[in-house]
C-alpha cells in the first residue's frame, strides 16, 4: 500500500455539465497536483435521467425509441473531447463512444425481452454515464498536462447483488482500492474514477445508489487513509439554510459528522449520511467546495465541530411530510404494542422520519407515502388511524442544543403564531425537529434565521 496520504476529489454531475465545466475540473485538479489527488466523477448532469428514461421506454418494448433519445447526451460527449482534447485522442474517446452505444443498444434490447433480470439490466445500462465521463475528464486532464489514467471503478468496489443500491464489502473493497491504486499514486499518476458503480463478486456491474458517488470518494479515501475527502459541487458548502428561502444564507466554516447527517437526512442536500460513514469510521475529513468558486474554503466536516456562540449552525426542511397519529387504549401498561408498529413499516419498507408518544397514542411522520394505504389498514388492527397531509419537517441543528437552557423558549416563541403539530427533541444532542403545515414552512425558516443568524452577524460588526 501507498504512504502517500492522497486527497480524494468527487466532481458532482454540474461540476461536468459541458465544456467549460470540464476544462474547470482540470484547473482545480492540476492545483491539487502536489498532494497525489485521486478524482471521482458523476456522471454529465442530466445523463443518469436521460439512461433511466431510455429503460423505462424498452421496458414498454420500445428499446428503439429508448436508445434514440440519448444522441443528444452523445453528443454533448464528443462535443466537450472536440473541444477539449487533441486529434488522436478525440479519436480514442469516439471508439470508446461507439462501443458503449454497441453495448447500449443490446442492452435496452435485452430489457425489452427481458433476457436477464431487470434490476441488473438497469444498473448496467445507468454506469455508463460514470463510464463515459471518468474517460472524457482523463482525457480532458491529459490535454491539460496532467499525468491521469481512467480505472474502471468496477475493479475496486466490490458488493453484494442489491442491484440500485448494492453494499460494499469492505475488506475485498479495501484491498482492491490499495492493490489498485496505490502504485499509480507513489508513480505520480492520477487515477479518475466513475462514482456510483461497482461489481458483484461474480463481476456484474451493481450501483452504490443515492449519494453514490461521494460514497465512492469516501471508500476510496478510507481505503487509502486519505488526507482529506474533497466533495465539488455547486454550491460553496453547508450553509444556513436554504439559499432559495434566506438569499443572505451562508456558508458554515465546520460542521460535525453528525450534524452533517441529521442536515442531510432533513433535507439538505450537500451530504448523504451514509455516503460518508467510511469517512466517519476512519476519522477523514470532507470538505465540500464549490467548483464554480474553487478559491472559497467551502465547510470542513469533522468528526467534532464544537459549539458556536448562538448554539444553532444550520436549519433544514423536507416538505411533502404525513403524518400518521394512532391512538390506542392497548398501548396503556402495556409491552410489544411498539414492536408491533415498527414491524408494520418494516413489512412495508417504509421509512419512519420523527417520532413522538404518549400513554395512549403516537405520532409519526413518513414522506414515502407508496406504501401508505395498506401501512394505514395494518395500523388500524392496533387502534383509530388518522392522516395529515401536507407538513414539513423542520430541523434546527447544532452542538448543545439540548443542554442550553432557554433555547428551545426562543426558538418556539420566534415563531409562536404557527401551529407546531408534532415535537422531538432530546434523541439527538444535536438535533431539534419539529413539524408544521408545508405552506408555513418558508416563513417559519426565514424567522428562526432572522433570529439566530441576521442578529449574530450584526452583533460580531458591533463588537
Amino acid at each position: 500500500m501507498s504512504h502517500l496520504k492522497p486527497t480524494v476529489m468527487k466532481f458532482g454531475g454540474t461540476s461536468v455539465q459541458d465544456a467549460t465545466a470540464f476544462a474547470r475540473v482540470a484547473q482545480i485538479v492540476t492545483g491539487e497536483r502536489a498532494n497525489s489527488p485521486i478524482v471521482v466523477t458523476s456522471a454529465m448532469s442530466k445523463v443518469t435521467d436521460a439512461l433511466l428514461s431510455a429503460f423505462e421506454a424498452a421496458k414498454k418494448g420500445d428499446h428503439e425509441a429508448g436508445f434514440a433519445s440519448l444522441a443528444p447526451h452523445f453528443e454533448r460527449h464528443t462535443a466537450v473531447a472536440r473541444e477539449l482534447v487533441g486529434e488522436d485522442r478525440q479519436k480514442a474517446f469516439a471508439d470508446e463512444l461507439a462501443f458503449s452505444k454497441t453495448d447500449l443498444r443490446d442492452l435496452l434490447m435485452r430489457v425489452s425481452r427481458r433476457s436477464l433480470p431487470l434490476s441488473m439490466l438497469k444498473d448496467a445500462i445507468v454506469s455508463y454515464g460514470e463510464q463515459l465521463s471518468s474517460r472524457l475528464l482523463a482525457e480532458v486532464c491529459r490535454a491539460a498536462g496532467l499525468n491521469a489514467r481512467q480505472i474502471d471503478s468496477r475493479r475496486l468496489i466490490v458488493t453484494d447483488d442489491e442491484y440500485g443500491a448494492a453494499t460494499p464489502i469492505w475488506e475485498e473493497t479495501e484491498k482492491q482500492i490499495q492493490d489498485e491504486l496505490g502504485s499509480l499514486i507513489e508513480a505520480g499518476e492520477i487515477p479518475i474514477l466513475g462514482g456510483f458503480i461497482a461489481a458483484s463478486r461474480s463481476g456484474e456491474t451493481t450501483t452504490l445508489g443515492r449519494g453514490g458517488s461521494d460514497y465512492s470518494a469516501a471508500l476510496v479515501g478510507a481505503a487509502l487513509n486519505s488526507k482529506e475527502i474533497q466533495i465539488w459541487t455547486d454550491v460553496t458548502g453547508v450553509l444556513t439554510t436554504d439559499p432559495r428561502i434566506v438569499p443572505e444564507a451562508r456558508t458554515l466554516p465546520v460542521l460535525s459528522y453528525e450534524e452533517a447527517a441529521e442536515l442531510a437526512y432533513f433535507g439538505a442536500k450537500v451530504l448523504h449520511p451514509k455516503t460518508i460513514q467510511p469517512a466517519v469510521d476512519y476519522a477523514i475529513p470532507v470538505r465540500v467546495c464549490n467548483s464554480h468558486q474553487p478559491e472559497e474554503r467551502g465547510t470542513m466536516v469533522l468528526a467534532e465541530s464544537g459549539e458556536t456562540p448562538n448554539k444553532i449552525k444550520s436549519l433544514a426542511y423536507k416538505k411533502g411530510i404525513t403524518i400518521l397519529r394512532v391512538t390506542s387504549a392497548r398501548m396503556l401498561g402495556s409491552y410489544g404494542f411498539m414492536s408491533a408498529l415498527f414491524q408494520i413499516f418494516e413489512r412495508h419498507r417504509t421509512v419512519i422520519d420523527v417520532i413522538s408518544t404518549s400513554e395512549v397514542s403516537l405520532a409519526l411522520t413518513i414522506d414515502n407515502t407508496d406504501s401508505l394505504e395498506q401501512v394505514v389498514k395494518d395500523l388500524e388492527r392496533l387502534g383509530r388511524v388518522r392522516i395529515e397531509t401536507e407538513n414539513a419537517v423542520i430541523c434546527v441543528v447544532g452542538e448543545g442544543l439540548r443542554t442550553t437552557p432557554g433555547l428551545a423558549a426562543k426558538i418556539f416563541s420566534t415563531i409562536e403564531d404557527i401551529n407546531i403539530s408534532l415535537v422531538s427533541h432530546g434523541a439527538s444532542s444535536v438535533n431539534l425537529t419539529f413539524v408544521v403545515k408545508q405552506d408555513r414552512a418558508a416563513e417559519a425558516i426565514k424567522r428562526l434565521h432572522d433570529a439566530f443568524f441576521t442578529v449574530e452577524c450584526s452583533n460580531n460588526k458591533a463588537a
